[in-house]
């Protein structure tokens, strides 16, 4: 768990986890001094998942995401990595 933002990392992971046909290979790592960055990895068959059509499911992720990160009173941004 990210130290900066745990709040806002445990609802991606359980998010991204949901979504997934193989929750096991979710991988995030956390970067950022500033501003807390998420790259997310999941599996070959899976990224479309994560994606949606023309990009939906990521951007209501990332906007969910965003306000759990009120909590953690940080900004944060989240990369999907293929």
């Amino acid at each position: 768990m990210s130290a900066e933002a745990p709040i806002a990392e445990g609802v991606l992971e359980y998010l991204i986890r949901s979504i997934v046909e193989e929750p096991d290979e979710v991988r995030i790592q956390t970067s950022g001094e500033d501003r807390c960055t998420f790259s997310v990895t999941v599996a070959d068959g899976d990224m479309g998942r994560v994606i949606g059509r023309r990009g939906r499911v990521a951007n209501a992720i990332r906007t969910i995401v965003r306000a759990a990160a009120v909590r953690d009173e940080t900004e944060i941004d989240v990369d999907f990595v293929d």
